[in-house]
């Protein structure tokens, strides 16, 4: 149906896209661990595809509704999801409609980036628990609303950082806390991959797309071809670029593994290097993070020469007064002494030799460990791995970064709230919004 027809129905007219006019239940603790769990899911072209299997096939857990703006895309996952559970799922074009459903407990978005935070805000609003992929929000603003819807609504709010959950990885960061190898005080990430040139043409509207609803709170914009289902990364106005599309994975981690929170300075260099095309976002980034703990963070980004490092195309590094530890972008990690020698070697055999698959990038066992950890956190009623705050923090980091090379500027940051200090800076901080479409709290 139409927009104003939905929001005519369903009683929304005043609340606006942040509903921020309903009073909505407060979350629950399922009466028992047995208690079966239904999901929306939003978005399934992609990612989104295998993520309703894994949903799927967990214990006491139902995908109710698969939501898509592309026909094909939603016909493709209701099958897959079919033979994973005893049911298929209903279609359902707009995912607000899917949450009318009293019966739907989640909602797990895997849409485009512009899509996360207003549509994470509508769940929490109409009472659902949400599992957001990463990066929690296309700017920092929408990360802070997300935050407030959360805790106004009382919700569990994952973002997609499986590597939260990863056992392996909890093992790392204990160790790390626990003086394995000393103080440490700096973390090198990267990530790494072979993208070729985008094009983008002026085209009529696929008869499967609803653009329209693609849109949704970004201004319009004509359509064209190549933006549809995964080039838009690289527009501003859709997209964050490689920073927040990978890099958020191994900046979490990093911030994690220090014990940092927000950063006192942040710079960053690059640009389109490889290719001559209507990239606006950088193909080649790094992106420096200093700490008042004296402590710094520091991510490369090459999205067109896969070159490894260390032997993996994407992967944090620690640094301390006693060693370094490497964590090759999965589950495993191997902690070295000052002079290079292996003392502890925690390797997962079940790692994803390719790490950059979007469909499972960092393994389909790391993904598993953290939607189960979202469906737990909704029985017991607690904070997921990757809480909202969270994830609004590690996201932040590269947003800044991102601030820093758009403005070709070393910012200068509040370490109290990640606020930039630098004069000109609030127009980076949010973004302006298709009329009626502004997200609310």
């Amino acid at each position: 149906m139409e927009r104003r027809d939905f929001i005519k129905n369903t009683g929304l007219a005043a609340a606006g896209i942040g509903l921020s006019g309903l009073t909505m239940p407060s979350a629950f603790a399922k009466s028992s661990a047995n208690d079966k769990i239904v999901v929306a899911v939003m978005g399934v072209n992609g990612r989104g595809n295998g993520m309703a299997t894994l949903f799927a096939r967990q214990p006491n857990c139902e995908v109710a509704y698969v939501c898509d703006v592309d026909e094909r895309a939603m016909a493709r996952t209701i099958e897959r999801v079919g033979q994973a559970q005893p049911q298929k799922p209903k279609a359902e074009k707009d995912f607000r409609k899917a949450l009318e459903d009293k019966g739907v407990d989640a909602l797990f978005i895997a849409a485009p980036d512009h899509w996360h935070a207003p549509a994470a805000i509508i769940g929490c609003a109409m009472g659902k628990h949400v599992y957001v992929e990463k990066p929690l929000s296309h700017n920092p603003n929408e990360g802070e609303l997300l935050v407030q819807a959360a805790r106004k609504y009382n919700k569990v709010v994952q973002m997609g950082a499986q590597r939260r959950s990863g056992t392996g990885l909890n093992q790392m960061v204990a160790d790390i806390h626990a003086g394995i190898i000393g103080e440490v005080y700096m973390a090198r990430t990267w990530y790494t991959n072979a993208r070729g040139p985008s094009t983008f043409k002026d085209a009529p509207v696929p008869s499967w797309l609803d653009y329209e609803l693609w849109q949704g709170p970004a201004p319009r914009r004509p359509y064209k071809e190549g933006l549809v289902h995964y080039d838009w990364h690289w527009l501003w106005h859709w997209g964050t670029g490689e920073a927040l599309n990978n890099g958020t994975h191994e900046v979490d981690v990093a911030r994690w593994g220090l014990g940092v929170e927000f950063p006192t300075k942040v710079t960053s260099l690059g640009g389109r290097y490889a290719h001559k095309d209507e990239w606006e976002t950088p193909d080649t980034q790094s992106i420096s993070m200093e700490f008042p703990e004296n402590k710094m963070i520091i991510w490369e980004g090459r999205s067109c020469n896969r070159f490894r490092s260390e032997g993996s195309d994407r992967g944090v590094m620690f640094f301390g007064t006693n060693g370094t530890i490497l964590n090759p972008g999965g589950n495993s990690y191997i902690a070295y002494d000052m002079r290079g020698n292996e003392i502890k070697n925690s390797r997962d055999a079940t790692d994803s030799t390719d790490t950059t698959n979007p469909l499972s990038g960092s393994g389909e066992r790391l993904d598993d460990m953290h939607v189960s950890n979202f469906l737990n956190s909704i029985r017991e009623g607690k904070r997921p791995t990757c809480d909202v705050e969270i994830g609004h923090r590690s996201t932040l980091l590269v947003q800044l970064g991102n601030i820093s090379w758009l403005m070709k500027q070393t910012l200068n940051i509040n370490p109290t709230n990640g606020h930039i200090l630098n004069p000109g800076a609030a127009q980076y901080w949010s973004r302006e919004y298709e009329k009626g479409w502004e997200p609310k709290v």
